[in-house]
């Protein structure tokens, strides 16, 4: 009898990720690797919108650095930018995201049986 039908190691997801799917994914996974893009994403989100001149006094990082992170947000398509005369305002992209989250709410997540519990001796 196979791991499947003994109801061990159950999938964790209905179906498994294209390649194309993956790659795509893995960079955006990717872009939020880092602490300081995924507190710019957090900010961003909590608003409509949001200024870059209220973006970098939330960091203790230079302004250069901040605008060196947001543009990797949005190479990795999840914020857009438009600038307003000298100012750039950013905006989560809720297609990003949605993908992103149907994604992770599609992995079931199973409980694993602590260790020695069952167990018979």
């Amino acid at each position: 009898m196979s791991k499947q039908e003994s109801g061990c190691c159950a999938p964790l997801s209905a179906q498994p990720l294209a390649e194309e799917q993956a790659a795509d994914l893995a960079a955006t996974f990717k872009a939020l690797g880092d602490p300081v893009r995924l507190r710019l994403l957090s900010l961003i989100a909590s608003r409509d919108e949001i200024c870059v001149c209220d973006l970098t006094p939330a960091f203790e990082l230079s302004q250069p650095t901040i605008s060196h992170h947001l543009k990797l947000l949005r190479q990795a398509g999840l914020v857009d930018s438009e600038r307003r005369g000298t100012w750039v305002y950013y905006r989560v992209r809720p297609e990003t995201t949605d993908r992103m989250a149907a994604l992770l709410t599609s992995v079931r997540v199973e409980r694993e049986t602590p260790i020695g519990a069952g167990a018979r001796g």
